[in-house]
């Protein structure tokens, strides 16, 4: 039996950690695992409700609101020892056999898998596979719009055939809101990059399993619940997540390429503000900043795990 450590980075999440602990016996049915959760500092009753509901998990405080991927890294060296390790969002409600189903269709290539995702209420699935970034991948969600957009390849990160997600299907990356990882994909990539405070993280991390020859692949049979965030109304969130976006392509393309990158991301953000949204008019004035893709994101986000 393969043993998987399910690993959960806290920040105030009090409320929604109920919910996920009591969905975890089912999701993990059929392997032998351990919680280790990373609390980043929590101000509310995170860590009491650990204790009570979850006696046996090892929880591990980093003392400081250290982002998500440093409080990934410090919950995987408290997990020696495993065949695979499972990194949930505490938002995640697993369906019965998830794990497993996860777990199982790792190897032959694949370190990453994905299960489909769905949004509470909702009976069709989120779209949470993506393709690498382009410039012409975001001038087209700029001009024509990333669901729009994604039925051409070319055109779009966002992946909306809907015959994508009824078969395993491999992508460049996914939303990193549940995803088991091999112990042989974690060896190869090592950890996580904690530059990146929060989003574009997993985006850099199945990037660089790609790269290593570890791909990330959907597994259709494996279900879970994702009750989500806010990043999609919040200016600040929508600001990280936009500036994220362009430092990741410039760390892995030239200044040229980064520039027309940037400036499609713009195009974007500015005629979303023209239309009134607030996110995208933040997004747009922080990527017309000088130096705003040369500052670290800190603690000063209200990040949402």
């Amino acid at each position: 039996m393969s043993r998987v450590a399910v690993i959960v980075v806290t920040w105030n999440s009090a409320a929604v950690l109920p919910g996920f602990l009591a969905a975890l016996p089912d999701g993990m049915t059929g392997l032998d695992w351990r919680l280790v959760v990373a609390d980043n500092d929590s101000a509310d009753d995170t860590v009491d409700v650990l204790k009570t509901l979850a006696p046996d998990a090892t929880v591990v405080q980093t003392g400081r609101n250290a982002g998500y991927a440093a409080g990934v890294n410090a919950a995987l060296a408290a997990a020696d020892g495993c065949d695979a390790v499972l990194i949930c969002n505490p938002d995640i409600r697993m369906r019965r056999g998830c794990a497993r189903r996860l777990v199982d269709s790792l190897g032959d290539g694949v370190g990453i898998a994905v299960p489909l995702l769905y949004e509470e209420g909702r009976d069709t699935p989120h779209h949470s596979l993506r393709r690498e970034s382009s410039v012409l991948r975001a001038l087209g969600e700029a001009v024509i719009g990333n669901r729009r957009a994604g039925r051409f390849p070319a055109l779009s990160e966002l992946v909306t055939d809907p015959d994508a997600y009824r078969r395993p299907t491999r992508a460049d990356w996914a939303t990193g809101a549940l995803m088991a990882i091999s112990a042989g994909c974690l060896a190869a990539c090592g950890p996580w990059d904690e530059s990146f405070f929060l989003y574009s993280e997993e985006t850099e991390y199945c990037l660089r399993a790609r790269d290593l020859g570890h791909a990330t692949r959907l597994e259709p049979a494996a279900e879970a619940v994702h009750l989500g965030g806010d990043s999609q109304v919040s200016p600040r969130l929508w600001t990280l997540l936009t500036l994220n976006r362009v430092r990741l392509y410039r760390r892995r393309h030239g200044a040229l390429a980064t520039a027309c990158f940037r400036g499609a991301v713009l195009l974007r953000e500015t005629s979303r503000a023209l239309l009134g949204r607030a996110a995208s008019r933040t997004a747009a004035r922080a990527l017309l900043t000088p130096g705003a893709l040369r500052a670290a994101p800190g603690p000063q986000a209200d990040q949402v795990v």
